[in-house]
């Protein structure tokens, strides 16, 4: 194995990580208004990202810093091709960015109503178009022999890239459920665990539709191996929903996402950007790859510094284990809320 290729499997786990934290962003997101049928709602669903989600972020950061850095040549191809699902994945993210900050700083519900729809689309629209760009990578683009991107914005809209947008929205959203059904209480939880089956359903069938499809365009033993993986991870989670253990439900959702991208990566090895026009126009790890004297140094760089990056992650996941509940909410007078009958039932039960 050389530098080229441990470079490519890191940024693989860059996007492993990136969609299995952010991920469960988007998807509580998603479910702000879906869940969150009044204010104190809906600020317990924000509370619950709120001191990870700007963390979780970083991951497609360091990500787009490595392609860079490691394969320039596939960086240069990918972000002239995909400039403009890309630059709406930059704008939403920073609307979303926004309307966390923001959304609290009048008091009144239009205001609060206008930015929860910013962070509802902030979220859907990332968790969407993500899919898309990377069924686009896998299945191949038009590159030409000087490694430009020459089709349209329509091409990039095919049929295999719809439903890999479409099935990442789904995923990404159950995923949500399920992290707000692990990390509330009282009858938002209830309402995350039952919503999360139902979406479960939709999830297997679109998530079986695109990989079968992907394993048919890239037939190989491991890509079998990952996406059976992904399959029994991701029926295991919606039983394990059902049966009221959300921890280990949510450590499924998150398997399935990291042996869904990896089938993705794998398929796409050793080329990191197929051409669809001629073979001989694609973008392979050894091409697209900067000098091995870059990647040394990358990779000294990343073996110093992930171990911490880590550790102060886990950390922050660690000190906001807790559980919340609407009457960890304050009211506007400044004393906690007290829990609405439905709550207070699903407390006594």
């Amino acid at each position: 194995m050389t530098l080229n290729d441990v470079w490519f499997l890191l940024i693989a786990v860059l996007w492993i990580g990136y969609f299995v934290l952010e991920g469960f962003d988007f998807g509580v997101g998603v479910l702000l208004r879906v869940l969150g049928r009044d204010e104190p709602h809906r600020r317990v669903l924000i509370n619950t990202i709120g001191p990870v989600w700007d963390g979780n972020e970083v991951w497609v950061l360091v990500a787009g810093g490595a392609t860079f850095a490691a394969f320039p040549e596939w960086y240069a191809s990918l972000f002239s091709g995909f400039y403009l699902p890309l630059l709406v994945i930059l704008v939403a993210l920073i609307l979303r960015g926004v309307a966390f900050e923001y959304r609290g700083k009048v008091d009144s519900d239009a205001w609060r109503r206008r930015w929860d729809t910013a962070i509802i689309a902030g979220s859907a629209v990332p968790a969407l178009l993500w899919g898309v760009a990377f069924a686009n990578i896998v299945r191949g683009v038009k590159l030409d022999a000087n490694h430009l991107y020459v089709g349209t914005f329509f091409d990039l809209l095919n049929p295999y890239a719809l439903l890999g947008g479409l099935t990442t929205l789904a995923l990404f959203t159950t995923h949500g459920a399920v992290f707000l059904a692990l990390k509330t209480d009282g009858d938002i939880r209830y309402q995350a665990r039952r919503l999360a089956g139902r979406l479960g359903v939709v999830t297997v069938a679109l998530a079986a539709v695109f990989l079968v499809w992907t394993l048919v365009s890239h037939d190989d033993r491991v890509t079998w191996l990952t996406a059976a993986v992904a399959a029994v991870a991701l029926v295991g989670a919606l039983v394990l929903n059902g049966l009221g253990r959300e921890g280990w439900a949510f450590t499924a959702t998150a398997v399935t996402i990291a042996a869904a991208v990896a089938t993705l990566f794998i398929a796409l090895y050793p080329n990191v950007l197929p051409s669809t026009l001629d073979p001989a126009n694609s973008l392979t790890v050894t091409n697209a790859a900067s000098t091995p004297y870059t990647l040394k140094i990358m990779t000294w760089v990343a073996v110093v510094f992930t171990p911490v990056v880590l550790l102060y992650q886990g950390w922050t996941y660690w000190v906001f284990r807790k559980r919340l509940r609407v009457t960890d909410i304050p009211s506007p007078e400044g004393l906690p809320l007290s829990p609405p009958p439905r709550e207070k039932e699903a407390a006594a039960r």
